[in-house]
């Protein structure tokens, strides 16, 4: 048999079996290695794979720890984990809870605004899910919210972060389609390629992430009116509105403050991402001491958390890295470019369908095992075929959001099964985020249609 044929066909089998082997259970990073290394020693056996191409892993990986950019990724998600620690989310919650109280609704209202507040200046999903469900979930079912949509809305609110900027799943994808950019650009015979930054991603997200924010308001104005029941009104007492104005201002003010040192100096071209994220969680540091939070203890809790998230994401890229190279030496990136350029309706059809593929996989993976496999395989061939960069990179982060909250492994459910009191069953949390599921495919959906929805602003600063 034609070696190059065996290759794709081991390249196939490998991302069955990574795929396979992780629905059974074991780690994502020794999965991707592990597995990786197994087809590589068959490849050898038949001839299409050369072992001295590992010798590349150990200076790409390098290349990504002292990549200046990907040092935001510890910076902001020591920004967030300090943030969760001063306890912003809840004076928001509680100050929004007295603000929108008196109406149908208002409290999930609320819980949508705090969350796209803390997303923006926090950028941690598990750390929002669970701090609004400490705080809101017992609320709103005192209120009498039907519990599957109590949870759909903390859940979906808590996944914004997954999307708003600063986020670190944009920061990764900006770094790993700028190069892929770059390199399909010189390809094509452009040795001036147009570059494409984080700061462009962080703009074409930046009106997707409140299109999401309208979607999920509009939805529980639509229940509000549909099922009033389901939502009800949380009358709030004349003197617990006194003095209501400070607390609003005593709420807001911070994050708002926050978010407009770094992500105005980003979008603005003023910081670096990775600039701004020192501000921010030196920003973050100072507010957790005027709220009397910091402490030495407080300090090494968020270092120590902070440390733990960056090595967690860091091993799955050493995995990735090693299953990169394998699957594109026996010939996968082939394999995959003919797929998908014969995929019916061009570009757009391709789009379709890497979109329907991440989809799927989100049932069963996390965000950046998702990132890190299918856009070095697919990003390549989609940027070949003309699509946007920052169109892609945006239509990537929305798409896995949704991974978030697809059941049965959905992220923010099991963030919220575990704060959730035994009165809320499991199912109820997945009923509550099926709707939410549902919106956020039609967000996806009005992204494709309307492309400049991404593309507007970045064309704009930049």
């Amino acid at each position: 048999m034609d070696p190059i044929v065996i290759g794709e066909i081991l390249a196939g089998m490998m991302f069955l079996g990574v795929i396979g082997m992780l629905m059974l259970g074991f780690p994502v990073a020794f999965t991707l290695g592990g597995t990786s290394l197994i087809f590589a020693l068959i490849g050898m056996q038949f001839g299409v794979f050369d072992p001295s191409n590992f010798g590349a892993v150990a200076g790409r990986y390098i290349g990504y720890m002292t990549n200046e950019v990907l040092v935001a990724v510890p910076l902001f998600i020591f920004m967030g984990v300090m943030l969760e620690r001063s306890r912003i989310a809840e004076q928001l919650l509680l100050t929004m809870g007295k603000l929108f109280g008196n109406l149908r609704g208002g409290l999930g209202i609320s819980v949508v605004i705090v969350g796209a507040l803390l997303a923006a200046s926090t950028g941690v999903v598990g750390a929002t899910v669970v701090t609004m469900g400490l705080i809101s979930l017992p609320a709103m079912l005192k209120a009498g919210y039907k519990p599957a949509v109590a949870t759909g809305v903390i859940c979906a609110s808590g996944t914004l972060g997954q999307i708003i900027p600063p986020s670190t799943v944009l920061i990764f994808m900006g770094d790993m389609i700028a190069g892929i950019h770059a390199q399909v650009q010189m390809s094509q015979g452009n040795f001036a390629p147009t570059s494409v930054s984080v700061g462009d991603l962080f703009a074409g997200a930046f009106f997707p992430g409140l299109l999401l924010v309208g979607i999920y308001i509009s939805f529980i104005i639509f229940k509000a009116v549909t099922d009033p029941e389901s939502c009800p009104a949380t009358p709030v007492a004349p003197e617990d509105r006194k003095d209501l104005f400070r607390e609003v201002l005593t709420a807001f003010v911070p994050p708002l403050a926050l978010i407009i040192a770094v992500l105005g100096s980003i979008l603005g071209g003023i910081a670096t991402p990775t600039e701004a994220a020192s501000v921010g969680a030196v920003g973050a540091t100072i507010l957790a001491g005027l709220r009397w939070r910091l402490s030495f203890g407080v300090l090494r809790e968020t270092a120590l958390a902070t440390a733990t998230i960056t090595s967690m994401i860091f091993i799955i890229l050493f995995g990735a890295s090693i299953f990169a190279i394998v699957f594109r030496q026996m010939g996968g990136d082939n394999l995959v470019e003919e797929f998908l350029t014969r995929i019916p309706g061009g570009a757009t059809g391709a789009m379709i369908a890497v979109m329907m593929v991440m989809f799927v996989l989100g049932f069963i993976l996390d965000t950046f095992e998702i990132i890190f496999i299918v856009i070095p395989i697919t990003a390549p061939v989609l940027l070949g075929l003309g699509i946007d960069p920052i169109w892609l990179g945006v239509m990537v982060g929305v798409n896995l959001q949704t991974s978030f909250l697809t059941p049965p492994f959905g992220f923010a459910l099991f963030y919220l099964r575990g704060v959730a009191p035994n009165s809320i069953t499991t199912m109820q949390i997945y009923r509550g985020a099926v709707p939410f599921v549902l919106l956020q495919i039609l967000a996806i959906a009005l992204l494709f249609i309307f492309p400049g929805i991404v593309t507007w602003l970045p064309s704009v600063l930049y």
